[in-house]
């Protein structure tokens, strides 16, 4: 079969001929693969990079986790691999797979989930957003803030102000929900000036974090407090493209009523994951039919993977392979 295979010591991955997988267990499927979007976790698990993935000991692994794949019966399913989804075959968890409406089509279903789960998981268990919340969202720009913003909105956020550094990605955003716009572009100084005029106006109650590195750290000073009474702050760290390290204060922990957690795999509780497979990604897949969800995706076939597979995709869009 046709697959997007990587090898040892190799740093990208290449469409090649590779054995079919075989079901090892009865809760396992053998299916047909139609779509798999290509994410930053997709990358930085196929490289070796990211805290989850070991392909040290592997000379060849198929790359891809989840995906839109096809049953015997014919019925569409997203669905989480346990053999490398970007493939003509994949071997799928029984357990862990949601039906795909009929009218959402193949690339959008397969773009959708990776964003949901890094919007939804942080917004509904770290934050646990409230109606009425005011919500931060930094590095809104890219294809999971787009979501994000869009899933602040539906939860209930009274106000949703992003930050990036596309002038107009951000404009963009004003027409997904977002109520105000800041600038990475500008000095640190202003960036920090603004922060802080908008949290003494309307304090922040839910910060969810796509840089982290050192917009982090200006976020985390403009909370600092002054020995008076401070609005709770729940910061969520979902993903780190500035940089995997901040400096970080104490007197901003002790003068701040914050709350500062991640959300990744590892920090979900088994309860959660099966809330999000049985509820939020089914709800998620509904809004998309019904056009109340919006994204934007690039698709490509399997052979083009290896001109794709380091191409930027602009204006916050999701690569997604078509098998």
């Amino acid at each position: 079969m046709k697959a997007v295979v990587i090898y040892k010591n190799e740093k990208q991955p290449r469409c090649a001929d590779f054995q079919e997988p075989k079901v090892q267990a009865d809760d396992q499927l053998l299916v047909s693969v139609k779509a798999v979007a290509v994410t930053q976790y997709e990358k930085a698990r196929a490289t070796g990079a990211h805290y989850s993935s070991d392909i040290s000991a592997t000379e060849a692994t198929v790359v891809g986790g989840d995906g839109v794949f096809v049953l015997d019966d014919g019925t569409r399913v997203y669905a989480t691999s346990v053999s490398g989804s970007m493939a003509e075959k994949a071997i799928i968890d029984k357990k862990r797979m949601v039906k795909i409406p009929d009218n959402v089509d193949d690339v959008t279903a397969a773009a959708l989930p990776n964003a949901v789960i890094g919007a939804a998981m942080g917004l509904r268990f770290k934050a646990d957003i409230q109606k009425g919340d005011v919500v931060l969202i930094n590095g809104a720009t890219g294809f999971t803030g787009r979501v994000a913003v869009q899933l602040a909105k539906y939860y209930g956020a009274k106000t949703v102000i992003v930050t990036g550094r596309s002038a107009q990605s951000l404009q963009d955003l004003l027409s997904l929900g977002a109520d105000k716009i800041i600038s990475l572009l500008q000095t640190e100084e202003e960036l920090s000036e603004q922060l802080k005029a908008i949290h003494s106006e309307t304090p922040f109650n839910v910060i969810v974090d796509y840089l982290w590195g050192r917009s982090a750290e200006i976020i985390l000073d403009s909370l600092k407090g002054k020995g008076a009474f401070t609005t709770k702050t729940k910061y969520v760290s979902v993903g780190s493209l500035a940089g995997d390290s901040i400096q970080l204060s104490a007197m901003i922990l002790r003068s701040v009523d914050l709350q500062l957690s991640g959300s990744g795999l590892g920090s979900w509780s088994k309860p959660q994951v099966h809330l999000l497979m049985t509820e939020i990604l089914p709800e998620m897949f509904a809004m998309a039919a019904e056009g109340k969800l919006k994204v934007e995706t690039v698709a490509i076939g399997i052979e083009s993977i290896e001109q794709h597979w380091d191409t930027a995709i602009p204006d916050g869009k999701r690569l997604v392979v078509v098998i």
